[in-house]
């Protein structure tokens, strides 16, 4: 990465409508630069999506962004990813149930764990007016989901989209 290009990696349910949202909001010239679907969080090496559906590998479904820093800031991903998921929810989103389906911020550096950790905290008072459940944890291993998952929604127009995912019309956060 360089001064131009940072990486984001979230999890927020099923990886097909957080990649989606991310992509449409944004896509574009407004920062996000590419968002691939896979895995993180968990011990099982080259772990696969019928692996990972099992619940035993210890994944996430994930979404790994590059942005542009200089148009979008961290932060305001961020705050995005917690409007557009339930983050009061352990394990689910909507009917999707399962430790794949956590809520968490993977952090790559120890200023992302400071953003990420604060954001939390601010919106864990301020919007959901309760704890969440989203973990912040610094980013392990990498997996690129198989390729018919990348841009998943894209390709089928019709594809199973989470209800849980939506975009929540939050307040902006206290500074």
């Amino acid at each position: 990465m360089s001064d131009t290009t940072q990486r984001a990696t979230v999890a927020a349910g099923c990886f097909w409508g957080v990649e989606h949202l991310f992509r449409k909001n944004f896509g574009n010239g407004k920062g996000l630069l590419d968002a691939k679907v896979g895995y993180c969080g968990g011990s099982t090496a080259a772990p696969s999506y019928r692996a990972v559906c099992t619940g035993d590998t210890g994944h996430a479904e994930a979404v790994d962004m590059t942005f542009n820093p200089n148009i979008v800031s961290y932060r305001s991903l961020l705050e995005f990813f917690f409007r557009m998921h339930d983050a009061t929810t352990m394990n689910r989103q909507g009917p999707d149930v399962g430790t794949q389906y956590r809520s968490v911020i993977f952090t790559h550096n120890e200023e992302q764990e400071q953003i990420a950790k604060a954001v939390t905290e601010k919106v864990s008072r301020e919007w959901f007016k309760q704890p969440v459940s989203t973990q912040v944890i610094p980013a392990a291993q990498w997996w690129d989901a198989e390729e018919y998952h990348q841009l998943y929604l894209d390709k089928n127009p019709g594809g199973y989209e989470c209800p849980a995912h939506f975009v929540r019309n939050f307040p902006p956060l206290s500074a």
